[in-house]
């Protein structure tokens, strides 16, 4: 068909009413005229006028033909097909809600999973060009395991792009939460320090003003320059002028030269970064004492290297040539430090990998977790399409006598069979509206569990989400109506039409029991799964930590730019602590040295044992000696600090009773010596005084909440010098509220001098961090299993329901034969209990068979435990019972008198 014919068809169907009156009034002229003859020739008018129909044809037939001619059959069937489908679904009102409910909820389950999981492992960063060519750089080392880590010294970065020649762009990227403002305008912000050849990796122009250039990022010190992020700026400084203004970051002033692109976030893993300055510029920020080194020397894992292939160069080529230059650099770096492990022990690997680290080589337990949720809600999709062809085989087997008159007057089994797909397309299109509704407030909890503060979430505009939503509605309507519309194809005429007005006798349908049964075994699969993570993440919740984290703060002071003295400094360490004390409703407050899960070591040497770092890690925690109390951590033997214990008294510690067990073992551990340094002289630690153990503490989490070995020590800060312990612990009367922290952060931030500012949070956060995972895998695992559950008892009931009112003929026939209606009750419930049963049996089987890949999640759980099957067991049989109670109470209500009036 000519683009021409084309155009006069559409004309001619765009106006078709007017064409077929018309064409109606030339056939009326036509037997008009053609009557008048015969009237003239002799015959009265009813027979000329029929002789003239009959001399004219069949004009119903031109009236179609040139309907047909006009414009395009296929489109006034679709168009027909659809008002009836339309008609057919208004007319079912409860049927119609129970699949774009259970469709919706489907749907919608994925769209939410798929735009987390997008986020974070797949979608390119705004404004990347051709992304699909970046990459994060990964070093990787496998000694006794393999460690995998994207962060690298400065100086390692400058000999991999010296030597690797695959790249044809790299930059790098350092992320920092610092000070920034002044006096009581000061704020923590998250500063990413990145490389003046950052911003080229993107298509984009600044808002205002301009990046900063390769002049402005040399070492040893890059311009003191900042571009502001574009809600930053509109939150912070009102969308106001702030081109050339100096702004406080850190210790150092900073001229603000440009504001980005709104929507610019960098490569941002979490939170996006609200300032960017040239990463040349972080280490005397940073750390002062590397200012002149860091790009000399191999002693600080602080950046993070992004490069672009070459055209034609492939990801293994970049690796290759990767691999070679970290091991040139390794050996370069070994010629100033022996320690460093040759290859032939240290293994080394380079690797050019996925920009999100969550979508990297080392993903770590939280993205497997997620990887595992994307499954599982698949898995919800699943049961919602075998419900809902449940639910639509059961509307057919109802239709059958109409389906069978339609065949009759002429319909084609073709177009019949395209008429249930096009009413399953229309069902499906409704569910992605309401899927799209649930993703967006119904996952309120899961973006808020796994997305990164801050993160906005709007599938309106989400145009890759939606196009996931609907990709998953079209496989889902296919899928949900091949069973149903090849059961109305091949509908036996005759026999449908021979029911009268029996037309809704029952009839069994293997097809519709082994989908009923299928949601029932994919639900048990899921619930078993959420009953594993549940019991897991209580097992962690139970470890005994050896301290209560639950009423702390931590308080980190920051100085800033104030370059104290250690005398200034201990006073003002003790006017914090002092102010600490007197705030109403603290119970103490203590000063340590090391953060909870990011604690130090030292060189430990223990009398009579040859190398202590062979026997596991000995983590250190220097502290005052009211620790003990604010952290509840119990002395067992022994006694903890005290004041008596001062800088002139002999050096003291106290350690845990696991350190106590495997270093002194059968011995008394009160009294022992153990030395520790802190410096090398060349190859060996600097000697060290002997360090008496005065007292054994309860073992306690420092590494890991799972650490097993748990080998910790405590020194007395007030043995170490003032430039120790550094950050303080205050315990509260009750759990630390938003109201309670800004209280506690005001009364210390009075006493802190100059520019200084004080960071406060809870201690608990970093307990908590410790156990997302395994909360991450309950929480989801519980919500989509209840979903699941939902669901399976929504389609069970609709096709019980289907079920009885199709069998209330035989019911009523019962009845009048005598039946009991406890007998009706048992007969319905044991058919929803069976299909129940049948679920479950299966259900079982493949979490037994898929338990194997489930077990390295948990923690200390048997995926196998018998708690968990039986459990499951009991609510899906009661699920079944309570699901198949209403159409039973409604099938003891079948009338006899009709039945027997219909017979």
């Amino acid at each position: 068909m000519t683009p021409r014919e084309i155009w006069r068809r559409l004309m001619a169907w765009l106006s078709r009413d007017q064409l077929a009156s018309e064409l109606s009034k030339e056939l009326d002229a036509h037997i008009e005229l053609l009557a008048r003859d015969f009237e003239q020739g002799g015959m009265n008018p009813d027979e000329a006028r029929a002789a003239a129909r009959r001399q004219l044809g069949n004009t119903t037939l031109v009236r179609e033909s040139s309907r047909d001619a006009w414009g395009f059959p296929a489109l006034d069937h679709l168009l027909q097909d659809l008002r009836y489908a339309v008609r057919g679904l208004v007319h079912a009102p409860g049927f119609t809600i129970t699949v774009v409910i259970t469709l919706g909820l489907g749907i919608g389950a994925n769209a939410a999973m798929f735009a987390v999981i997008d986020r974070l492992m797949f979608r390119p960063f705004p404004y990347m060009r051709d992304a699909g060519s970046v990459h994060r750089v990964y070093v990787e080392t496998n000694v006794t395991r393999r460690n995998t880590y994207s962060t690298i010294p400065y100086t390692r970065y400058l000999d991999l792009v010296r030597q690797a020649q695959s790249f044809s762009q790299h930059a790098v990227v350092s992320e920092w939460r610092l000070a920034v403002g002044l006096a009581r305008e000061t704020r923590v912000t998250k500063v990413a320090g990145v490389s003046a050849s950052f911003f080229s990796f993107f298509d984009m122009r600044p808002a205002q003003g301009r990046f900063f250039g390769p002049a402005e990022d040399q070492t040893p010190m890059g311009s003191l320059v900042a571009v502001l992020a574009n809600d930053y700026w509109r939150t912070t400084f009102g969308s106001r002028d702030v081109l050339g203004q100096q702004l406080r970051i850190g210790s150092l002033d900073y001229a603000i030269i440009g504001i980005a692109p709104a929507g610019f976030v960098g490569t941002v893993q979490g939170r996006a970064p609200e300032i960017f300055i040239p990463v040349t510029t972080v280490p005397a920020n940073m750390q002062p004492y590397n200012r002149n080194t860091y790009f000399t020397e191999y002693n600080w894992d602080w950046i993070e290297v992004l490069v672009r292939r070459k055209p034609g160069v492939s990801e293994s080529a970049a690796t290759a040539e990767l691999t070679a230059a970290y091991r040139q650099s390794r050996r370069i770096q070994r010629e100033t430090n022996p320690r460093v492990l040759p290859d032939s022990v240290a293994h080394p690997r380079a690797m050019v990998a996925a920009l999100r680290s969550a979508a990297g080589p080392n993903p770590g337990p939280e993205s497997r977790v997620l990887l595992w949720a994307v499954g599982v809600a698949g898995i919800v999709l699943l049961i919602a399409c075998a419900n809902v062809a449940n639910l639509m085989l059961a509307r057919v087997l109802r239709r059958q006598r109409e389906i069978a008159v339609r065949l009759a007057l002429g319909v084609s089994r073709v177009r019949l069979m395209g008429q249930f797909v096009l009413e399953a397309l229309l069902l499906a299109t409704i569910g992605i509206t309401a899927g799209l509704v649930f993703a967006q407030w119904g996952g309120a909890a899961i973006r808020q569990l796994l997305l990164p503060e801050g993160s906005t979430f709007d599938l309106a505009t989400d145009w890759r989400t939606i196009r996931v939503a609907s990709t998953l509605a079209l496989a889902a309507a296919l899928l949900t109506t091949i069973g149903p519309a090849v059961l109305a194809a091949r509908s036996n005429l005759t026999s449908s039409l021979k029911t009268g007005a029996r037309g809704g006798t029952y009839r069994r349908s293997r097809l519709r029991s082994a989908l009923l049964i299928t949601q029932g075994a994919l639900s048990v699969v899921l619930l078993i799964g959420a009953g594993l993570f549940i019991r897991s993440f209580n097992r962690v919740l139970e470890i005994p930590l050896g301290y209560d984290a639950s009423r702390v703060v931590e308080v980190y002071p920051d100085f800033r730019e104030l370059a104290l003295d250690s005398l200034s400094r201990g006073t003002v360490y003790r006017n914090l602590m002092t102010t600490a004390r007197s705030i109403p409703a603290t119970q103490g407050a203590t000063r340590v040295n090391s953060r909870f899960f990011a604690t130090n070591t030292a060189y430990l040497r223990v009398p009579g044992i040859d190398s202590v770092e062979q026997l596991g890690r000995f983590n250190v925690q220097v502290n005052s000696p009211e620790y003990f109390d604010v952290m509840s951590t119990r002395i067992l033997r022994g006694r903890s600090f005290t004041e008596s214990d001062g800088p002139s008294a002999p050096p003291v510690a106290v350690v845990s009773n696991a350190m106590a067990r495997v270093l002194w073992p059968g011995k008394d551990p009160i009294g022992q010596c153990i030395e520790v340094s802190w410096r090398l002289d060349g190859n060996a630690p600097l000697p060290a005084p002997c360090t008496t153990v005065i007292g054994i503490a309860e073992d306690a989490a420092y590494q890991s909440v799972t650490d097993e070995q748990r080998f910790v020590y405590y020194l007395n800060a007030d043995q170490m010098g003032e430039g120790w312990a550094g950050r303080i612990y205050v315990r509260l009367a009750g759990r630390p509220t938003a109201s309670e922290l800004e209280r506690v952060r005001s009364a210390m931030q009075a006493v802190m001098p100059g520019n200084g500012f004080v960071v406060v949070r809870p201690l608990q956060e970093a307990v908590d961090d410790q156990s997302r995972s395994w909360r991450l895998g309950a929480t989801l695992f519980v919500a989509f299993g209840g979903l699941a559950v939902v669901v399976a008892a929504v389609g069970l009931y609709g096709v019980i329901g289907y079920t009885v009112a199709q069998r209330m003929h035989e019911l009523g026939m019962r009845i009048a034969l005598g039946a009991q209606p406890g007998h009706i009750v048992k007969l319905v419930l044991k058919q929803g209990i069976g299909f129940a049963a049948g679920g479950v049996a299966i259900g079982l089987l493949l979490a037994l068979f898929a338990s194997r890949w489930i077990e390295p999640l948990l923690y200390k759980q048997s995926p196998r435990d018998p708690l968990v099957f039986i459990g499951v067991f009991t609510l899906m049989i009661v699920v079944g019972a309570v699901a198949s109670a209403a159409p039973a109470l409604r099938a003891i209500k079948a009338d006899p008198n009709r039945c027997l009036r219909a017979d």
